[in-house]
């Protein structure tokens, strides 16, 4: 299992929202590239990004960060945030990004999702991020009338090969995975599932390796110590 850390940018600055509530919103940092070096540092191979800016705008204010957080730290770097359109996605991948992640635009705008999906294969990657069973959209501002099941399922016909699935009451909330919801995930489908949401513990990520995901995203558990990235990533392999 691949542990990807993670940080949400805003203004340039590496923040943690509490269950996705821009009003509930942590500074841990003006400067994310030292993170990013962390990262690195403590054996890392991959980082996940998101531009909690362009999540509302459906455009790129923290490209330049974004930038320099790659340099800084050499890492694989997957990238969410507004990315609604193919004019977002090829500045992401033609900067250098190795992949980027479509939320609200997997949703609404199918065409979209599969012409991204057929020119650009792996790179694409689907946020399924999840508020009382249902998906959420625009910044997880709003809920859609769309199941999680059937939008995963959905997402597996069309091709999508990798599916980062958010459970919005556990991020930030420092309580635990949703266990339950990524064992049923994984028996039944055959995509690659990345866990992200309320990952707090040695035990959650014990647990989320045990059922052969893809990856887990460690979000403010870092940042607040609760879990020590280098025993984690050791643990994943």
């Amino acid at each position: 299992m691949i542990l990807f850390p993670a940080i949400d940018l805003y203004e340039g600055k590496a923040v943690r929202l509490f269950k996705g509530d821009y009003a509930q919103m942590t500074v841990y940092s003006d400067h994310p590239e030292e993170i990013a070096r962390d990262f690195a540092a403590c054996g890392a191979t991959h980082v996940h990004l998101v531009d909690l800016e362009g999540a509302r705008s459906g455009e790129t204010p923290n490209l330049d960060t974004v930038l320099k957080l790659r340099e800084a730290s050499g890492l694989f770097c997957e990238i969410g945030g507004g990315i609604r359109n193919m004019d977002v996605v090829e500045r992401y991948l033609n900067a250098g990004l190795d992949r980027v992640i479509l939320g609200t635009a997997a949703v609404e705008d199918e065409a979209f999702l599969r012409k991204a999906v057929e020119k650009y294969g792996a790179k694409i990657a689907v946020g399924a991020d999840v508020r009382d069973g249902f998906i959420a959209v625009k910044g997880w501002t709003e809920k859609s009338a769309v199941g999680l099941m059937d939008f995963c399922e959905k997402m597996e016909r069309i091709g999508v090969r990798t599916l980062i699935c958010t459970d919005i009451s556990r991020d930030g909330a420092m309580r635990g995975t949703n266990r339950e919801m990524y064992r049923e995930l994984s028996k039944r489908l055959g995509l690659q599932i990345t866990a992200s949401g309320g990952v707090s513990s040695m035990e959650d990520i014990e647990s989320l390796r045990e059922m052969n995901l893809y990856g887990a995203i460690i979000g403010k558990a870092y940042y607040t110590d609760d879990i020590d990235l280098k025993k984690a990533i050791e643990v994943c392999k």
